[in-house]
């Protein structure tokens, strides 16, 4: 099972940014893929999760009308795309393979793989 997440940069303020993970190893349809985000000297916090079967998505507060996950089958990706971007945005951001059950998905200790991360730094 491998997680390659990619796309990260450096953004200014305002803008956008499109963070890929490329899955393989596993079906989509046997894991959530959830990302998650993770500032220096601060916890490793929800960001976004796709369910199993591509047909819900969540989000947390901060990533509301402004952040987009997706997936293409055809490539095996999970897309976050990620508009209005804003300093407290930066952070390294990983994806990861999780659980199905719904109460767990925003717990980053109940995921099973992870990718590797990608830098993300808004700044002007």
């Amino acid at each position: 099972v491998q997680l390659q997440a990619s796309g990260g940069g450096l953004v200014q303020p305002g803008g956008s940014l499109r963070l890929s993970c490329a899955v393989s190893g596993f079906d989509f349809d046997d894991y959530t893929i959830g990302w998650f985000r993770q500032a220096p000297g601060k916890e490793r916090d929800f960001v976004a999760a796709l369910s199993r079967n591509g047909g819900n998505t969540y989000y947390a507060d901060a990533a509301k009308g402004r952040f987009t996950i997706s997936r293409d089958n055809a490539k095996n990706t999970v897309v976050l795309q990620m508009n209005s971007l804003r300093p407290e945005d930066t952070a390294v951001y990983y994806c990861a393979a999780g659980p199905t059950i719904l109460s767990q998905i925003y717990f980053p200790s109940a995921y099973y793989y992870w990718g590797q991360g990608t830098q993300v730094t808004v700044s002007s």
